[in-house]
């Protein structure tokens, strides 16, 4: 399918809904199901997006970069997760809990706006992985627009090209907690931990970072082809105070780099009914 036939395709499946609300994170695919929002709906569209210690200030602060880019307001909601003892004690079930309060918080703004549905930025690929929230979605009745039109990452790209998004090429990105082992407590010292860590790695010019905390040793993966030159600087005095500095006594460097799914690997399954995990 051609990017235009795509685009084509997304235009007519967003542009069915009266009014929406789209779970906004900043990132391309939800920038894609915004942007063809405001396209087809004009004001009647509107992005949401979570403040939560969960979520890198970075992210907000590329939600609030692309939507100024797209002349569309951005309703920024506080979420809860982190008193939620069912997403707080960190079991593979955890991002189930989290997309369902997120989306309880899209439903009351879009109720109090009078939006009639609630859109997120799902896409194809996210089926080959663990991912319950896709069961909080279907729980909570919201509309994958992404996934609805077939469309996996590299075509959302090509979309995203088409329509100018300045952030289409833009790394995944993933809630901070899914740098904690699961049964490790999710808690906001260790999610600033992890975050501090990837700032220190952004900073330093690479673009697919994760730090991956494991008690008293972060470990750090960035894109395969510059393994390499993290090693190297992983021995020099500044990488290491950084990594002191967000409360770690060490580094170690994945020699295998970024892998999408890494925490998941050993779950063994990759879906889930909301039934199953309610």
């Amino acid at each position: 399918m051609t990017a235009a036939a795509a685009l084509d395709r997304l235009r007519a499946e967003i542009g069915r809904h009266a009014s929406v609300a789209v779970a906004f994170s900043g990132g391309v695919d939800s920038s894609v199901v915004l942007t063809v929002a405001v396209e087809q709906l004009g004001a009647r569209a509107l992005g949401v997006t979570s403040l939560s210690p969960s979520v890198a200030p970075d992210e907000s602060a590329e939600a609030r970069r692309v939507a100024a880019w797209l002349g569309v307001e951005l309703c920024f909601v506080e979420t809860a997760e982190l008193r939620d003892e069912a997403y707080a004690a960190n079991a593979p079930d955890r991002c189930f809990h989290c997309k369902r309060g997120l989306y309880d918080v899209c439903r009351r703004v879009a109720d109090e706006r009078g939006l009639a549905a609630i859109l997120n930025g799902t896409n194809a690929d996210d089926l080959s992985d663990w991912r319950p929230g896709l069961a909080a979605a279907e729980a909570a009745g919201v509309h994958s627009p992404l996934l609805a039109c077939g469309l996996g990452k590299s075509a959302v790209r090509e979309v995203a090209t088409a329509l100018g998004l300045p952030n289409w090429d833009r790394p995944a990105t993933a809630c901070l907690a899914s740098r904690l082992p699961y049964g490790t407590r999710v808690t906001a010292e260790r999610l600033s931990a992890v975050a501090a860590v990837e700032r220190h790695l952004l900073a330093l010019g690479f673009r697919q970072v994760r730090a991956r905390h494991l008690g008293a040793s972060v470990s750090l993966e960035v894109e395969p082809a510059r393994v390499a030159e993290l090693e190297a600087l992983a021995r020099g005095p500044a990488l290491r105070a950084a990594v002191r500095a967000a409360g770690f006594e060490q580094a170690l460097v994945a020699p295998e780099g970024y892998r999408a799914g890494r925490m998941n690997a050993a779950l063994g399954r990759i879906t889930a009914s909301a039934e199953e995990l309610r």
